[in-house]
Parts: C-alpha cells; structure tokens; sequence
C-alpha cells in the first residue's frame, strides 16, 4: 500500500465535468494497492495518516495531526503509484492490483478512515480530475 499525503487549502475531484468530492482545509489522499496489502495494514495506515503532525500549532511549527487541526480528507485511488519505470520508458504497473481486489481495499480504506473524520472521495477506477492547492507545500509518501 502506497500514499501521498498533502496538505491542502482547497482542493477537488470532478468526473465528467462533475465535482463528485471537494473539502476546503485538510489532507488529499491518494492511494494504490498492491497484493500483499490487508485489513491490518489498511488499519494502520489510516492511524498513522490521522495521526500525522503535519499541520501548524500556533507557533508555526508542523505539531498537530488533521484530528486537533480540523479539516477533512479527500481520498483518491491512484493505481499508478505503482507504476515502475526501470526499465525502458513505458512504466510497467504488474504491482498494482487489480480493479475488483483493488475496489474492495479502497472501500475498506475509505470506510476506516471515516471512522476518524469526514472524508470526500473521488471514484475509484473512473478518469478524474484533481485538482489542489498543497499548503507549505507539504507532501509526504508511506508505504506500508
């Protein structure tokens, strides 16, 4: 499982010139799957993304996690975080998992998340448009 983590001001996801999910303050989220991802990993991961003391306290200093902050997540699958480009200049995504194993673990993730705070998401497998303003800029990558 892989993230990228960033801080945003506002940002958004439209599908077919629609804005399906949008949050102003908070964190997007973007997420791909390999097969060796699970339940326990899925778990953990959005512990630590909640977690995560990325946002000022009030000195300025990156000391509070979006939970004391405030905010929301915008979760946004993105296969081709596996996208392997070693060899050659096609990037090669056989790490990524399939559509329908895929699916199931970003519902899961997102239902996970939920259980912290409100989350907005985009829709898994469609051509989407993302757009967003990275405060600081801070972007921060996990794997698990």
């Amino acid at each position: 499982m892989r993230v990228v983590i960033q801080r945003s001001g506002k940002s958004q996801v439209t599908v077919k010139e629609k804005t399906i999910g949008e949050i102003t303050e908070g964190l997007v989220v973007l997420v791909g799957f390999t097969k060796e991802d699970t339940k326990e990993k899925i778990e953990w991961m959005a512990k630590k993304i909640v977690n995560l003391r990325i946002f000022p306290d009030q000195q300025g200093v990156m000391n509070r996690s979006i939970l004391e902050y405030g905010g929301r997540i915008l979760l946004v699958s993105q296969f081709t975080l596996y996208a392997n480009c070693q060899k050659g200049n096609r990037p090669s995504y056989q790490e990524a998992l399939n559509g329908t194993e895929a699916k199931n673990l970003y519902e899961m993730f997102l239902k996970e998340l939920k259980k912290y705070t409100e989350v907005s998401s985009g829709e898994f497998g469609a051509d989407m448009e993302v757009s967003l303003i990275n405060l600081g800029p801070t972007t921060i990558c996990i794997e698990r």
